[in-house]
């Protein structure tokens, strides 16, 4: 079973809250992460602050999310711990392979994200058609970009 593709480290983790106030004071009050940028979709019923911990290649976003509309879906909040995302080399083989090999993705397929890179998002659960899930996790696969792939693979190197 050859691997067409790697997992080469965190991306991001998101975290939902029904205020992105109250996740701030500890994230970038206490903990003193940097919001480097804001996103908002209706669609996505998300009011998220971007924040970095880290730096360059190895920089991982820490997504504060609070719902646009606390009574509609997705509920950004209902998890705290909304999703993990991980740095992918080639995200178009990942989700060829992933899917042949029975995982299920979220609905959208692959596209641009709150950062700007390739994304798409593996289903928490499994169903009858594709039997992996994240077990409770949703779990977003990030195209990583030129650089990051030739730092991970400078640091595999030693």
């Amino acid at each position: 079973m050859t691997r067409p593709f790697k997992v080469l480290g965190i991306q991001q983790i998101a975290i939902g809250g029904p205020s992105k106030e109250r996740l701030r004071t500890l994230w970038v009050d206490m903990f003193g992460l940097e919001v480097t940028g804001n996103f908002v979709s209706e669609r996505e019923n998300v009011d998220e602050d971007i924040c970095a911990m880290g730096s360059g290649p190895f920089k991982v976003e820490v997504d504060l999310m609070q719902p646009v509309d606390p009574e509609k879906k997705p509920a950004v909040h209902a998890t705290p711990l909304n999703h993990v995302g991980l740095w992918i080399d080639d995200l178009p083989q990942a989700v060829a392979w992933l899917s042949a090999n029975g995982v299920r993705f979220a609905p959208g397929g692959i596209r641009k994200g709150a950062a700007g890179f390739d994304i798409t998002f593996l289903h928490p659960k499994g169903n009858d058609e594709f039997p992996v899930g994240g077990e409770g996790v949703l779990i977003e696969l990030v195209q990583a970009p030129p650089e990051v792939v030739s730092a991970f693979a400078k640091l595999a190197a030693g």
